[in-house]
């Protein structure tokens, strides 16, 4: 791609706000696809992937959950072979394990069988089992059926977030959280930082994350829904050796959460969880964390509300689960009945950043929008880490795409 430059000065051509796993492989894709374009990453924290990226359980995803042609589908199942190869290459801890997908009751058999098909058209291999079989896999998990899903991995995501940092040749700053934009569709767009820094670009990407909505209203773009905060808890499993893998409940079809799992990781321990329950702030990591305007944001968009009216059943389960951990563990003892209440030990949570449009429904797929001079990335929870690499191939196909527009 030729550069052309404008008359007017812009301290970078592209501008990424957010430093997690999507917005730095964004900026990576851009400085692959057009050598010599000027990427800067605007990141709040003081390091990369501080949020989402950094608090999840660490799974590389297959994409059998999604439906066939969505981009969940084909950036998933893409995504998951690019991630185990770029592992491969930077030397950054990997593993490909396989997965079991667990029916432990007779009304989750046609969910499970429906998975099959679904994965079978998403090209994923998939092997069914009988309850008898499950325990070649996981001696300690108990079902009535259960599919094997040998695609899925576990990786370090946040050192996969500082290698592309690292290999993008982008120039990232720490701790400048943006503020204001001023964008100018004939000039293009002039950010402020919290300490008073402007950068000019001729185009930026909003990745935002938790605070994409509110980066798109500072635009002047209205995104046409609100992030929604869901805490998900995990707990440690102080007995590890109760399970080899990965094993997972069939999902509810009707949320995009996929219940509470078990997880070895990387380094050897068992995580379980999440559950799913409402935040009190966007990075509201427990109970106690509450920001009223952010609060009050999230209770004054009428999505919330319609939200809340049709699934509050479900919210309940959740809600119990987080308050009791006698709860949880009954969860959990449908998939490993070995498992005891004091074999479970509190870990860090995550907040997914759950697009909820007007009407109340939950944005299912990634939702990417372009607006002058700006491309904004308005939901991408998981499997966004798995799927980073073809995400950010997409994005910045689009914005330089808008860049070459407005020099025309």
């Amino acid at each position: 791609m030729v550069q052309v430059r404008s008359a007017v000065a812009h301290d970078c051509d592209v501008l990424v706000i957010g430093g997690g796993i999507v917005g730095l492989s964004t900026a990576y894709a851009i400085t692959r696809a057009a050598p010599g374009t000027r990427v800067t990453v605007l990141e709040k924290e003081p390091g990369p992937a501080r949020h989402q990226t950094g608090r999840n359980s660490g799974v590389i995803h297959s994409g059998i959950y999604y439906r066939p042609g969505s981009l969940k589908a084909a950036y998933a199942v893409r995504g998951a072979a690019e991630m185990v190869k770029f592992c491969a290459e930077y030397g950054i801890a990997h593993a490909v394990t396989g997965k079991l997908i667990v029916a432990t009751e007779r009304a989750e058999l046609p969910r499970l069988h429906a998975l099959v098909q679904r994965g079978r058209e998403n090209g994923i291999p998939v092997r069914e089992l009988g309850g008898a079989q499950i325990a070649e896999y996981e001696p300690e998990v108990r079902g009535l059926a259960a599919i094997h899903v040998g695609t899925t991995g576990v990786c370090d995501f946040v050192g996969v977030a500082r290698r592309l940092a690292d290999a993008s040749g982008a120039e990232i700053r720490y701790g400048a959280r943006v503020v204001r934009v001023d964008r100018r569709p004939e000039r293009g767009v002039a950010v402020r930082t919290a300490r008073g820094e402007v950068v000019r670009a001729r185009a930026m990407v909003n990745c935002a994350g938790l605070h994409c909505d509110e980066v798109a209203r500072l635009t002047g773009d209205d995104p046409e829904m609100r992030i929604v905060p869901f805490r998900g808890e995990y707990y440690a499993l102080d007995r590890p050796e109760l399970v080899r893998g990965l094993v997972y409940p069939v999902p509810d079809p009707a949320f995009p959460f996929l219940g509470v799992h078990l997880t070895r990781g990387i380094d050897g321990g068992v995580h379980i969880g999440p559950n799913a329950v409402p935040a009190l702030a966007r990075e509201g990591y427990g109970w106690g964390v509450v920001r009223p305007r952010e609060l009050a944001g999230t209770l004054g968009w009428p999505g919330t509300w319609r939200m809340a009216g049709r699934h509050w059943r479900y919210g309940a389960g959740e809600l119990r689960r987080s308050l009791s951990r006698a709860a949880f563990t009954e969860a959990v003892r449908r998939l490993l009945p070995a498992v005891r209440e004091d074999d479970l030990i509190r870990t860090a949570a995550g907040v997914r950043a759950q697009a909820v449009l007007r009407d109340g429904t939950l944005a299912d797929d990634f939702l990417i929008k372009e607006t002058p001079r700006v491309v904004h990335i308005l939901n991408a929870p998981s499997p966004a880490a798995t799927a980073s690499l073809p995400i950010g191939r997409e994005v910045a196909r689009r914005v330089l795409s808008l860049l070459e527009e407005t020099e025309r």
